[in-house]
């Protein structure tokens, strides 16, 4: 990366912002502080927020199995889509208020059945008052039949409903009970009202149905406020200088885009430097990896970035994570599975994949076909042992490949071994990279140390354990990881800090190997789950001739489903987890650096 550093005349800054983000090579250094005091900022926000907002809404109604045909492209109406949403959504709510409030009313005249409540005002005003009322059933008194004309009207969940005719507007009084208040409407202009309602409530979802043909309009509005909040963001993060008559702007191009810049530079009249960073500078990171490794580096981003002057341990890891997914999954059914699915896919939905997602079925198939060589060395096909089978191409590969549990249980022994030791060899890399070898001579003196012992377990004929020359190999290597731990400090504080590295890796390393043993542990489990649900298919099935294949297969698939599902993320997340914490903490990275993101359309 080189870094840039801009100086512009204030009116001429904006027409030189649009002409760099069509260079789209320049990653510009944003500043948070302008960008939180900017109100420009703040409306676009606001305003994305509504179309976003807008477009989910119209999700939900959009038919995906019939959907509309789309209305041609018009940004400015995808702009209004916002209002006219809310205000149907406003319409919308206020039916259902309406709806809410007819219905009940509608449950309290149900039980007292349709009259016209003009009637009861023609009685009134002839002298005779009736009053609803609605008691328990206990609390009923028939004595009111006869003293108040009291009738029962319906008999209903232990109440009772009944009404009084009477000239006496104190009725309630003398029955110490609380009148109802009838609606005034009727049941049935009720059952109208309600209909009625009911069919605006579908209207206006019509309209937000027909809407979703809307859509596309929607979707340009928010890519072009997508652009604009990044150009606002990008404009209000210079720095104003000279009486604000100049404009300070600073950013990172690759090496590689340099002569562009300089070639697009020298024809506009703006001042300008290119210079090298500095080791305090916070430089973005863009992937320089091959294609096979392209493919591990959204696991490497999940975790974080390396810093702009270490290394990418993504090309590293990238192997090792290949086989530790094989060894985890570990069937060879399982992995043909994936394989398989992620190439379906592929070829079905080739035109409409994004590349994004195109690299993650190419992952998924790498890994899929690394659980196929790794199942062969346990022999599991969807829970069966094909070196059980009496087949000489079988028997053959089981006498050249095949591995017991004691074998895998010291392959992934070994394997952690080879990370770790793999992990601190970058670590004296990176070291010397980052601060000159000689602040790496430690992690030297211990990676001569572990190796040492491993040459001398391998090759006891030409190294033998603990003789004269090992032992002064020994000697060697810890007075490195003793006296050059700390490069500058004095001699006995350098002697402490290495009795307390040698109490940390005695500890530490130990832990980090035995980490490893979930590789076997994983692929056993699901090994053994895998041979339960073909136990589960075969003893559960009844012995009808068309019924119980139909529950075998049935059984047999559900099963394993599962099975898959649980073991597939189990060999995602545990490799993942020896990567980030076993091998990176012995590589020693750092991280925290911020992806390369230029500044374009």
């Amino acid at each position: 990366m080189k870094k840039l550093t801009f100086l512009i005349y204030h009116k001429d800054y904006e027409q030189f912002l649009r002409d760099l983000r069509e260079l789209g090579v320049v990653h510009v250094v944003e500043n948070k502080l302008n960008q939180a005091q900017s109100e420009r900022l703040e409306k676009l926000y606001m305003q994305w927020k509504q179309l976003t907002e807008a477009k989910k809404i119209l999700e939900k109604y959009r038919d995906k199995k019939n959907p509309l045909p789309p209305n041609p492209v018009d940004v400015e109406k995808g702009y209004r889509l916002p209002q006219e949403i809310e205000k149907i959504q406003a319409d919308a709510a206020t039916l259902m208020q309406q709806l809410q409030i007819s219905k009940k009313e509608r449950d309290a005249l149900i039980p007292w059945g349709n009259f016209d409540p003009e009637n009861i005002s023609r009685l009134e005003r002839a002298g005779y008052f009736i009053h609803f009322f609605v008691v328990s059933n206990r609390d009923y008194n028939p004595e009111w039949e006869d003293l108040y004309n009291a009738i029962v009207i319906e008999t209903k969940n232990s109440k009772t409903y009944f009404i009084t005719i009477t000239k006496e507007q104190d009725i309630p009084q003398k029955l110490n009970l609380e009148a109802v208040k009838m609606p005034e409407v009727s049941l049935e202009q009720l059952n109208t009202m309600i209909d009625q309602l009911n069919a605006k409530v579908q209207e206006n979802e019509e309209k937000l149905k027909r809407l979703t043909a809307d859509l596309p309009s929607l979707e340009a509005a928010i890519k072009e406020i997508d652009s604009e909040i990044r150009f606002t963001r990008v404009h209000v993060s210079a720095d104003h200088v000279a009486d604000n008559k100049i404009m300070l702007l600073q950013g990172w191009v690759p090496e590689a885009n340099e002569q562009d810049i300089r070639n697009y530079l020298e024809f506009q009249e703006v001042y300008y430097i290119i210079e090298d960073p500095q080791p305090e500078d916070d430089v973005p990171i863009q992937f320089a990896n091959n294609k096979f490794v392209k493919l591990f580096e959204p696991i490497t981003e999940m975790y974080m970035l390396p810093k702009y002057n270490e290394l990418d341990l993504t090309p590293f890891f990238a192997p090792f994570y290949m086989i530790f997914f094989g060894l985890s999954l570990g069937d060879i059914g399982y992995g043909l599975f994936l394989f398989l699915a992620a190439t379906i896919v592929k070829v079905v939905k080739k035109k409409s994949l994004g590349m994004t997602l195109k690299n993650v079925l190419s992952l998924v198939q790498v890994l899929g076909a690394s659980t196929v060589v790794c199942g062969l060395l346990t022999g599991g096909f969807f829970g069966f042992n094909i070196y059980e089978v009496n087949i000489p191409f079988f028997q053959n590969m089981k006498n050249h490949v095949y591995f017991d549990n004691n074998q895998m249980f010291e392959l992934s022994l070994i394997l952690g071994v080879v990370q770790i030791m793999f992990g601190m060899f970058l670590k004296i890399i990176n070291r010397t990279k980052q601060f000159g070898f000689k602040h790496a001579l430690a992690t030297v003196g211990w990676f001569i140390f572990l190796l040492s012992f491993i040459v001398a377990y391998l090759f006891p004929v030409a190294l033998p354990m603990l003789g004269t020359v090992h032992q002064i190999i020994l000697l060697g290597s810890a007075i490195l990881f003793l006296f050059f731990n700390s490069p500058g400090k004095n001699l006995f504080l350098n002697f402490g800090l290495g009795l307390y590295d040698i109490y940390n890796m005695a500890t530490g390393l130990l832990g980090d190997v035995l980490s490893y043993v979930r590789l076997f542990a994983l692929g056993l489990s699901g090994g053994i789950l895998a041979s339960v649900f073909n136990s589960l298919a075969t003893g559960m099935s009844p012995k009808d001739s068309i019924i119980g294949p139909l529950v075998t297969i049935v059984i047999f698939v559900i099963g394993h489903a599962i099975n898959i599902f649980m073991d597939t993320l189990g060999a995602v997340v545990h490799p993942m987890r020896l990567t980030f914490v076993e091998f990176y903490k012995n590589a020693e990275f750092t991280g925290g650096g911020k992806k390369y993101n230029p500044f374009r359309k």
